[in-house]
């Protein structure tokens, strides 16, 4: 439900800002909606980045209530999103959506390698992250029913309904007995991360995660905003664009899903490294074409853009590795920490590309080749690989 709640600003983000921006006194032309897109998508990033907080809370407190807070948070603030005025509104509710969202990862990941059993840990982490991913297919549905009739507002307001869950996980869902036997203060576990054994892999798995956040805040998030320009150059409705969109949203998710099945077997068999490094370079090459060339294509480009967007799902199913392999390098006291930090800390540094991703497309007037110049990180991210610690075969530390 993270997933879906994510990427309902994604879907809506054209009509919200056409609306919106005028009442805040700014025209709403491409170029503008191009800049605040990415500026509120930086501020959601900046929210993100502050969630780190919820790792050293969830290994002094416990994984399931600090699951259950970050729910909470998130579904309060993307349904509040619903009812903003202005740009200020949304930017403060997108913030705090932020916040909330970013605990759930590091939080879940924490929670089912530490509770499944070992032979069955990493398919485990990799079911727990498709559930994101189902989260777009079911924006996707929700907008092609709910946004393209009844307008960007009541997605927000949809957006509301995994509080609903808290109720279910506080009945059926109980804290890992690894968790239970270690005690540890917020302090300590967070400390720990920067420690002779576990300081160097603690910046190598940050700098990771802001190759694969790069690649997916400045280039898949914004594939609706892509194909709902594509469609109207073409000469479709408004509402013809809008389904359009979520079209390629649920084929982003369903290509991510078919590649988050297959990361566990490459996994064990080619090794972490090796993984993450070959969805690298699928995420690398889509990015370039899909934005860098078939945005500009005067015929067909809808149709190859969305043969496009299959692939940029594919590709950012690396993020399935960072779910069991993170987990795989630290010990229980400060694993959620470790996590947390990992994977929020980049999106500082993703919120910062994300906004330059957002002046280019102010620059140039369109999406195209600010949004594929991030093809470029992977770059650095295939160079760093080498240097990772690889856990094939390994135990889960104690």
């Amino acid at each position: 439900m993270d997933g879906m709640d994510s990427f309902i600003y994604s879907l809506v983000l054209v009509p919200a800002l056409r609306e919106l921006l005028p009442k805040s006194g700014i025209e709403a032309t491409a170029g503008n909606v191009g800049y605040y897109g990415g500026v509120f998508f930086a501020l959601f990033m900046i929210g993100y980045g502050v969630a780190l907080v919820w790792g050293p809370i969830a290994d002094r407190f416990g994984r399931v209530r600090t699951m259950m807070l970050s729910i909470l948070c998130f579904s309060l603030f993307t349904m509040l999103t619903g009812f903003s005025t202005g740009l200020l509104s949304l930017a403060i509710f997108r913030f705090m959506a932020g916040v909330g969202i970013g605990g759930e990862w590091s939080v879940g990941a924490s929670l089912v390698s530490e509770d499944w059993p070992e032979e069955r840990r990493t398919m485990g982490a990799a079911l727990m992250h498709t559930g994101y991913y189902f989260g777009f297919f079911l924006a996707a549905i929700a907008n092609y029913f709910i946004g393209s009739h009844l307008g960007w507002r009541y997605m927000f307001f949809l957006g509301g309904t995994p509080a609903l869950l808290i109720g279910l996980i506080r009945r059926n869902v109980h804290e890992p007995v690894r968790w239970e036997k270690v005690q540890t203060t917020m302090l300590r576990s967070f400390a720990e991360l920067f420690s002779v054994e576990y300081r160097r892999r603690t910046i190598l798995n940050s700098l990771y995660l802001i190759v694969s956040l790069c690649g997916l805040w400045a280039g898949s998030v914004y594939v609706p905003s892509a194909i709902t320009y594509i469609a109207q150059r073409e000469g479709r409705s408004v509402a013809d664009a809008a389904q359009l969109a979520s079209y390629s949203s649920g084929l982003l998710g369903i290509a991510t899903i078919l590649g988050a099945l297959v990361v566990p077997a490459l996994a064990d068999w080619l090794g972490r490294r090796v993984t993450l490094g070959l969805f690298y370079i699928v995420m690398m090459i889509s990015l370039w074409v899909a934005f860098g060339q078939v945005f500009y294509m005067q015929a067909h480009a809808l149709e190859w853009f969305l043969v496009c967007t299959f692939f940029l799902g594919l590709g950012g199913s690396n993020f399935i590795v960072y779910s069991f392999w993170l987990p795989e390098q630290y010990g229980t006291k400060c694993r959620a920490s470790a996590f947390a930090f990992t994977t929020n800390i980049g999106r500082f540094a993703a919120a910062g590309f994300t906004f330059l991703v957002g002046s280019g497309v102010r620059h140039y007037g369109s999406l195209g080749v600010p949004v594929g110049l991030t093809a470029l990180a992977f770059v650095v991210g295939l160079a760093l690989l080498p240097m990772g610690v690889e856990t094939k075969g390994k135990p889960l530390p104690a």
